[in-house]
């Protein structure tokens, strides 16, 4: 078998890859990572260049396919997050280890390994078939941690060149019943900060309590009017566009395995915070407000005194229907109503929501391709609870977008020992040219070469 013949191979080349830093948010190692990327590509068949965004830049390959064959877009980032307190890692973050049976390094899971999967999917049809089944754009997006502000722009700049039939994605966990797993959607976000000012310092809290405003106090009535206590916001407008579930959306919802005791018990949590009304397992298809952090600003010590400033951080997460700047117009209205003197920031990390529906015409090609990868039927969910920039690619190009998401739940991206199983990473090449033969061949099965296994 390919994969099998080529693992140590494959192993090294995740672990050359992991040890090109490549942190979005510093700068650190990205112009050499994008001619990394680069070259990346072209070793797997691909006629790549560098793009430029107004950013980080975005790095695409390309490779023809037979005549008539679909077109298909291949995303995913070479941006990694910084490596955070290095005393957490039990080995270097940008030096790949493997211990019992996964590899350890910052970009393992996210996403580095993932889309390496995909390109090393690519290598072996190339290798074992003379060349890709389809033709095949790769897109490896260099601000991807960053909430990808330039993408949409340059991506729409490319659409006459990219014209493709579909997007697939692999970046995020799979499923927490660890199944393999098509992802049909994912939830879009606005961060934003609420600052609440008072005196020019720090009062003394006998002296002047009961006398001068409190930033903190005025900071937490303020956020009680924004979400009530049985989970349901309370911003006019923001909500406007989302739509109701259909019976196709309930079905494949109501169809997800849940362990909700199991759930909670893992986060070491006794009790839900699901809006009433709202079943568990149709969480993430509903828009939600978060308080991320609260804080005041005058140093980390405890002291008797009313603070001069107070912060929250926020987030919303959107479902495809809302829009960030509709959404921004009725978090500002609703902070001028309640809290005139208030700020509030909007941070990085915008992004759209995007969805695909399960009744979409591709959707049974990759369900059928995923269970013959895997040996057995993946979930299907229809909205990741999480946010990424697919929007970019449904929008600035046009395109159904699916997500098959290989890394394991417990991948621990964003935080130190960051890992992927390698049994995850060797099966997601094959998932990857077995997705790519079905594509071709239309799902029908009719003619179609077995993919390397």
């Amino acid at each position: 078998m390919y994969v099998e013949e080529h693992r140590r191979a494959h192993e090294a080349e995740l672990a050359g890859w992991v040890a090109v830093r490549s942190v979005s948010a510093t700068g650190e190692g990205m112009p050499e990572a994008a001619g990394y990327a680069r070259a990346l590509l072209g070793r797997s068949g691909l006629d790549a260049e560098i793009v430029e965004t107004g950013g980080w830049p975005l790095v695409v390959g390309h490779a023809d396919g037979p005549p008539g064959s679909p077109h298909v877009v291949i995303y995913g980032h070479y941006d990694v997050q910084p490596p955070g307190p290095l005393a957490e890692w039990h080995s270097p973050p940008f030096e790949a280890t493997i211990r019992n049976g996964r590899v350890y390094g910052r970009g393992t899971g996210d996403n580095k390994g993932q889309h390496l999967a995909q390109l090393l999917g690519l290598r072996a049809l190339r290798d074992t078939a003379g060349g890709p089944p389809c033709t095949v754009t790769v897109l490896l997006d260099g601000e991807e941690e960053m909430g990808s502000p330039h993408l949409r722009a340059t991506l729409t700049t490319l659409r006459d060149r990219i014209d493709a039939d579909l997007a697939v994605w692999s970046d995020g966990p799979v499923h927490t019943s660890g199944d393999p797993t098509l992802t049909l959607g994912v939830r879009g976000i606005v961060s934003f900060e609420i600052v609440v000012r008072g005196a020019r310092a720090p009062l003394h809290s006998g002296n002047w309590g009961g006398v001068a405003p409190n930033p903190a106090w005025e900071l937490v009535w303020l956020l009680a009017t924004m979400r009530a206590p049985d989970g349901r916001i309370l911003i006019d407008g923001y909500d406007r566009g989302v739509p109701a579930l259909t019976e196709v959306d309930r079905r494949a919802l109501d169809a997800l395995p849940l362990d909700v005791p199991a759930a909670l018990a893992d986060a070491g949590l006794d009790r839900l915070d699901v809006p009433a009304g709202i079943p568990f397992g149709h969480r993430s298809a509903y828009p939600t407000l978060t308080v991320n952090t609260l804080s005041c600003m005058d140093g980390g010590d405890h002291r008797t005194v009313i603070p001069s400033v107070a912060v929250a951080g926020c987030d919303i997460r959107l479902v495809a229907g809302q829009r960030s700047d509709t959404v921004i117009a009725a978090l500002r209205g609703h902070v001028a109503r309640h809290l005139p003197h208030a700020e509030l920031r909007v941070t990085r990390g915008i992004m759209e929501a995007s969805r695909t529906s399960p009744d979409s015409p591709h959707t049974r090609v990759l369900v059928d391709a995923l269970a013959e990868a895997y040996g057995r039927p993946p979930v299907v969910v229809p909205v990741l609870g999480g946010s990424l920039p697919i929007a970019a690619l449904s929008e600035g190009l046009g395109l159904p977008c699916y997500g098959i998401p290989l890394a394991n739940v417990d991948e621990r991206n964003h935080a130190p020992d960051e890992n992927f199983e390698l049994d995850r990473f060797h099966g997601g090449i094959v998932a990857a040219a077995t997705v790519l033969t079905a594509l071709a061949a239309g799902g029908t099965g009719a003619s179609r070469p077995a993919p390397p296994g």
